[in-house]
């Protein structure tokens, strides 16, 4: 029986109130987006593809990043304070702020951390299967799984979603246009290996798969059970991979 699209790894603690006086409006500034503002999602995404240069390259914000990490998995954000993580990293406060001015600006950065690393092995993942539509298939159970299964960032879709969710749904739809045009981009150099036909609308079949996946990620599903790879696998097969068989070598 499929059971519903709650993540699997979940912090108790995010939806507390935290003892250092945040809110959530606070922390919707820093992972939300304004209007004409660049998403979270967006940035991270855009620093993956790019290889754009970490802001961690420091051997202290290192240390601050992952204490800030596993503070927040383990007691979650909203009860997470500066002093905890500076103490968790070995480092002092004042050292802690010289490096983020605010905990907002630490939580956005460790969430574009985990964005960012999530993005980059998926290019690394999808390089391992033979065909094409081996890819799509396994580009999208990886985007499911992946991602609900991140300690942070499936805590907080799981348990804070007013948190991260308006930054994939409620910026005008400027997210998912960004992860639309990598998808196009990936479909494009198959198109042009050979691997898809030319008639293949890859601006369309990029478009589908990307809200497809979207849908999944922030809506529970009493039908597909997201925990199940084989079945996520069967579903890529029978409904996404057919977008591109018009004469191609997607089987």
């Amino acid at each position: 029986m499929a059971r519903t699209a709650s993540a699997n790894a979940s912090s108790p603690g995010l939806s507390a109130a935290g003892h250092d006086g945040h809110t959530a409006e606070p922390l919707l500034s820093a992972l939300g987006t304004a209007s004409g503002a660049e998403s979270l999602l967006e940035r991270a995404f855009t620093e993956a593809l790019e290889r754009a240069a970490d802001d961690d390259n420091d051997e202290v914000t290192r240390r601050v990043l992952d204490a800030a990490y596993e503070q927040f998995c383990r007691m979650g954000i909203r009860r997470s304070t500066m002093e905890d993580v500076a103490r968790r990293a070995g480092v002092s406060r004042i050292t802690a702020y010289r490096r983020f001015a605010t905990k907002d600006a630490l939580v956005e950065q460790v969430v574009r951390r985990e964005f960012r690393r999530y993005f980059d092995r998926f290019l690394v993942d999808i390089q391992q299967a033979a065909t094409v539509g081996d890819r799509v298939v396994l580009g999208f159970v990886s985007a499911l799984q992946a991602i609900r299964r991140n300690p942070l960032i499936g805590g907080l879709m799981a348990t804070e979603p007013d948190v991260l969710i308006p930054s994939m749904i409620s910026d005008g739809g400027r997210t998912l246009a960004t992860v639309q045009r990598f998808v196009a981009g990936q479909l494009r150099r198959e198109q042009r290996a050979g691997n898809i036909s030319a008639a293949a609308d890859i601006e369309v079949v990029a478009e589908l798969m990307t809200r497809l996946t979207c849908s999944f990620l922030v809506t529970p599903s009493h039908v597909v059970d997201l925990d199940d790879a084989a079945q996520l696998r069967a579903v890529a097969r029978r409904f996404l991979v057919p977008m591109l068989e018009q004469g191609s070598q997607a089987e």
